[in-house]
């Protein structure tokens, strides 16, 4: 089984680009079925109101099943007051299995630190490039997991991506997810310095091609055991996914 650990669904409402427009999934799911991908942790497009994007994210993860998750997203920011409330939802009455935090919205806050502690769920974070903030956010928040989107940069920055590697060695609770690295030997060294339990496969679909990022995945040429980290056995450890049985759709 491969799970894809980072996907969005749904609509958004700011209408001036993909990711806050719309994340359409026909194309997705047949390119995810065709590379071997059975099963995704899916999150909203950005939305002006998370409240709204979150319920219909679960609607969408209930209408796939079994092969899908759902992750929750807050605004840390434009949220303040209310995340205990919004992420209690999610988690407890929607199955939802942790929260995505983008740092183009706003970075993650005490109060949204604090509601994952209790709820014991991690945190799927796009730092932004910002990568010194996992330094603030991992000594801090020891008992939350936080698995860092891009392996810190979306944007090619090399600067973070060597940071979230060191960051990968020195915090026992920080991850990375494969999704958009464009520098190959990044996700090398992440690997060889880190070890395969610290790596997530990832996506970022529906925008990029699930088939091409797994391929970057099995290009890193590890032993079987150390490619089903990465590809399957971190993120149903990290977000507390139950094993299908084999052949299951």
């Amino acid at each position: 089984m491969v799970v894809d650990s980072h996907c969005h669904a749904g609509l958004g409402d700011g209408l001036t680009a993909p990711w806050n427009t719309r994340a359409p999934l026909a194309a997705y799911l047949r390119r995810a079925r065709a590379a071997g991908i059975s099963r995704t942790i899916f999150c909203p497009a950005f939305q002006s109101d998370y409240q709204v994007g979150n319920r219909e994210l679960a609607r969408i993860v209930s209408k796939l099943g079994s092969r899908a998750i759902g992750l929750a997203m807050v605004h840390a920011g434009r949220d303040a007051g209310r995340i205990d409330e919004m992420l209690t939802e999610a988690i407890t009455r929607q199955g939802m299995r942790g929260v995505k935090i983008h740092g183009h919205d706003h970075m993650p806050t005490r109060e949204v630190c604090d509601a994952l502690a209790r709820l014991r769920v991690p945190m799927l974070l796009d730092v932004a490039g910002k990568a010194h903030v996992v330094d603030m956010l991992a000594p801090e928040y020891p008992q939350v997991n936080f698995v860092i989107a891009h392996l810190g940069s979306f944007a090619d920055d090399w600067r973070a991506h060597e940071r979230v590697i060191e960051q990968l060695v020195r915090y026992s609770n920080v991850y990375a997810d494969t999704s958009g690295v464009r520098r190959f030997d990044y996700l090398v060294a992440a690997v060889q310095r880190a070890g395969p339990r610290k790596i997530l496969f990832g996506s970022d679909g529906p925008w990029l091609h699930p088939g091409v990022e797994l391929e970057k995945v099995r290009q890193l040429q590890l032993s079987p055991s150390a490619r089903a980290l990465i590809t399957e056995g971190n993120a149903m450890r990290l977000f507390g996914m139950v094993a299908r049985r084999a052949g299951a759709v």
